[in-house]
């Protein structure tokens, strides 16, 4: 954590910020909440220093809608710095721009729940004995 920030300013900080989100990022989270596809989703979710927009914990996804201001002065270089951290924390970024959100945000919710099923295995280990058949290589 930066010199200066301790975990309690970050979570007061997202407190606020869950408070007064923008719009755009208001009417994903009416959709997000709705666990579509059957992702859990946390808005203005902390990590490290760092405040995520939304945050899926089961496939690692952070979801950051993004601005005008984020194409102005020095904020694409922060915004990389950031996304460095949260990709060495075994996180995956997705940027949306707030205008994409606000002309379809149904078809935002697809982007996200496809990127939320990639790099997921496509099916769970099997719990207990193989099916009948499948032991001595028969089908």
């Amino acid at each position: 954590m930066k010199p200066g920030v301790d975990r309690n300013t970050v979570i007061v900080r997202a407190r606020e910020l869950r408070r007064s989100m923008s719009l755009p990022e208001g009417l994903l989270w009416r959709e997000l909440r709705k666990r579509p596809g059957g992702y859990k989703f946390r808005r203005q979710h902390p990590l490290g220093r760092y405040i995520a927009d939304f945050y899926c914990p089961a496939a690692k996804l952070i979801v950051e809608i993004d601005g005008l201001s984020h194409a102005r002065g020095e904020r694409p270089q922060r915004d990389e710095t950031r996304d460095r951290f949260m990709r060495e924390q075994g996180l995956r970024v997705l940027r949306i721009t707030a205008a994409d959100v606000m002309n379809d945000v149904e078809a935002v919710l697809i982007m996200i729940v496809e990127e939320c099923r990639t790099d997921l295995p496509l099916h769970h280990a099997p719990h207990g004995p193989p099916p009948h058949g499948f032991a001595a290589g028969r089908n």
